[in-house]
């Protein structure tokens, strides 16, 4: 028994099959406009935590008194709060206090919330550049499809994303253990420590520890842009089928191109042709070339070339001109030199004037106008 099978199902997706060649610019350019990009989230949030840490190690000093100062006065505030229940209005009640806490709050935060922002921004922009698209943020019906789903869930970029993050969380580790190793006497020494001095070591332990553990986040962040990069090349690979269909899209199919400018050329021959009968002369190789050349001293500066043709072309000029008695003079070099350096509807140039100036008065002496 023969059973029929179809190579197209081992080939790879996409048209044409194998995808080996490099994208195009208008692929590139397309897929920007989609929002693809090879950009590493891993480096926005390296940047932005490198940069919470060093703010955190310069602000939290300030930060910790202005949190003490709200806390003086919230607790100053609670007889206050008290006395409301026995029948009095105070200025104060619980929602004014929870009002002050809160903007309290996003007036000590909001410098660290901004830099994070701007760190994050910026990274981003230094990635791929500023070409904002809202394409992106469109809800993608393929994606609720459960096999593309599964598929995604097992491909090999599943299984980077899981090694990357094995990496990260171990080298977290690490370097937690590796600088708290040294550290261990002093944490037990909180105990027994004074509030204020225990809260500062504790902010200055954990501001150095994040600094290390951003700064080492951020070669695993460069490795994963190399990577991006590297796999987002892959990606936008292009098969030759598909370059040749996008050349025609930008260029226009060849053959429609062919038949155009074919049609374009007949066009012209044919208003060549009209024009014959006006000719004075037309001068020839004998065979190879034929030019016909007008000349009206009262709307002309210099003779023009009306119409010319090569071989079967000169052929029909010659016949069109006996069959509206336009003389025809053989003049093998001029012939050769209109042809090769005047086009249709241009005047004879200077240095060309005297030879057709002979031809022409030869041609009138014949006609008797002269």
């Amino acid at each position: 028994m023969l059973l029929e099978y179809n190579l197209q199902f081992f080939a790879q997706e996409g048209m044409g099959g194998e995808k080996t060649e490099p994208a195009t610019q208008k692929k590139l350019d397309d897929a920007r406009k989609e929002g693809q990009v090879a950009k590493s989230r891993e480096i926005a949030n390296g940047l932005s935590l490198l940069a919470l840490f060093l703010v955190l190690k310069l602000w939290v000093g300030n930060m910790g008194n202005q949190f003490l100062q709200v806390f003086s006065v919230v607790y100053s505030r609670i007889p206050e709060v008290t006395t409301f229940w026995h029948g009095f209005m105070p200025q104060w009640d619980t929602g004014v206090i929870f009002r002050y806490m809160v903007m309290e709050i996003i007036t000590v935060m909001a410098p660290i919330l901004l830099i994070g922002f701007l760190v994050a921004f910026v990274s981003d922009v230094a990635q791929v550049g500023w070409k904002p698209t809202g394409k992106t943020m469109r809800p993608k019906f393929s994606k609720l499809n459960p096999i593309s789903g599964f598929k995604r869930i097992f491909s090999p970029n599943s299984l980077v994303e899981l090694v990357k993050a094995i990496l990260k969380i171990g080298l977290i580790a690490y370097i937690c253990y590796g600088y708290l190793k040294d550290k261990n006497m002093l944490l037990f020494a909180l105990y027994d420590m004074p509030l204020m001095q225990a809260v500062k070591l504790t902010a200055e332990l954990v501001t150095d520890l994040g600094i290390r553990v951003a700064a080492v986040y951020m070669i695993l962040a460069f490795a994963d842009l190399l990577y991006q990069r590297f796999k987002f090349s892959r990606d936008m690979r292009m098969t030759k089928q598909e370059i040749k269909e996008e050349f025609k899209q930008m260029e226009g199919d060849p053959q429609i191109k062919g038949k155009i400018r074919q049609r374009m050329q007949e066009a012209s021959r044919r208003r060549m042709m009209q024009d014959l009968p006006k000719a004075d002369v037309v001068i020839t190789n004998p065979t190879h070339y034929a030019v016909a050349v007008q000349y009206d001293s009262e709307v002309m500066d210099a003779p023009m070339v009306i119409a010319k043709g090569e071989d079967y072309l000169a052929k029909r000029i010659r016949e069109v001109a006996r069959e509206n008695g336009v003389e025809i003079v053989e003049n093998k070099p001029l012939a050769r030199m209109l042809y090769a350096n005047v086009d249709v509807g241009q005047t004879v140039p200077p240095e060309l004037y005297q030879a057709v100036a002979e031809v022409l008065a030869f041609v009138y002496h014949l006609q008797g106008k002269l």
